[in-house]
């Protein structure tokens, strides 16, 4: 009896100095308190016991250990060296250690991303949108990322056309990925509390992703978006996005052996695309998928490119 109430004064002990660990909020480490949260998120993720699974910001373990009983491997990158100890520690001689993989330092950073089946993370929040795009650009395309976000950026990921949180990111996301909301969490299931609520997101890739220059299809709604309350004849009237698009048209005809009219006005040119093609009134938080597409292909048409 003894020695079982020795173990269970070490499991306090531990689960102690886990409790009095101090976590930087700057570094968006918020941890996930609630198991019944905890094994939602497991479940929703579906994960096979054949699944590397990619985990960013593990923090203490809490969903680390859950996903371990579930999947073939688990490789956890976190950037603070207090939480990479205590998620050495927790494992260390259990059968999960021989499958955890932690990577120290900055995911953003890492140039070198693993190959993974699934993501899994409550995500640090101010690294939500660099992410999002770097996971969909990744290859080869994980199957699905089951990932956490703040309450409004998981918002825009689902926003259509003239809703307030309709953006570029939606646009993006929405073109290369399925998404869609599968829980939503309250700020008080979290320690410390962050300051907003939050929502778990599944991010399906498309696979094969679409056939397009993803940097020219980001550069033109990095333009549109600039004011998308605006119509893209008056965006399009911008000294400063029209002489980035004659430099790119020069670059162009010079690659091409293309000659350049002595008279050549981007302005025009500019004009006469958008009004040929009905484009001039419209305006970015009204347009879908298929208009932006179609708003590319004008423009590159008549040897205008946004990269």
């Amino acid at each position: 009896m003894g020695k079982v109430k020795k173990q269970n004064k070490t499991k306090a002990t531990q689960s102690k100095n886990t409790q009095s660990l101090p976590f930087n909020t700057n570094r968006g480490q918020h941890i996930l308190k609630n198991p019944g949260i905890v094994h939602a998120i497991i479940e929703k993720s579906a994960l096979k016991e054949t699944d590397i699974v990619m985990e960013v910001g593990p923090g203490t373990g809490n969903l680390s250990a859950k996903i371990l009983e579930h999947a073939k491997k688990l490789i956890a990158f976190e950037i603070d060296s207090r939480m990479i100890a205590e998620l050495k520690k927790r494992f260390i001689g259990t059968p999960a250690q021989g499958k955890l993989q932690v990577r120290a330092g900055d995911v953003m950073k890492d140039e070198d991303w693993p190959i993974f089946d699934v993501c899994v993370s409550n995500l640090p929040y101010q690294i939500s949108s660099p992410f999002v795009f770097r996971l969909l650009l990744h290859r080869p395309l994980p199957r699905y990322a089951v990932l956490m976000f703040q309450q409004e950026f998981a918002d825009r990921l689902v926003a259509k056309p003239g809703s307030k949180l309709y953006c570029r990111l939606s646009v993006n996301v929405q073109l290369l990925a399925k998404v869609e909301h599968l829980m939503r969490v309250k700020r008080t299931e979290f320690r410390p509390p962050p300051k907003v609520d939050s929502t778990v997101v599944r991010i399906e890739p498309k696979n094969p992703p679409p056939p397009i220059n993803y940097q020219e299809w980001d550069g033109i709604l990095r333009v549109v978006f600039l004011r998308k309350n605006k119509t893209l004849s008056a965006i399009f009237k911008q000294s400063t996005i029209l002489e980035m698009l004659e430099k790119n048209y020069k670059i162009f005809c010079s690659i091409k052996n293309k000659p350049l009219d002595p008279s050549f006005d981007i302005k025009n040119l500019v004009d006469q695309v958008l009004e040929q093609n009905d484009f001039g009134n419209k305006r970015a938080r009204t347009m879908e998928i298929p208009d932006f597409l179609s708003l590319l292909l004008a423009f590159n048409k008549a040897d205008i490119h946004f990269c």
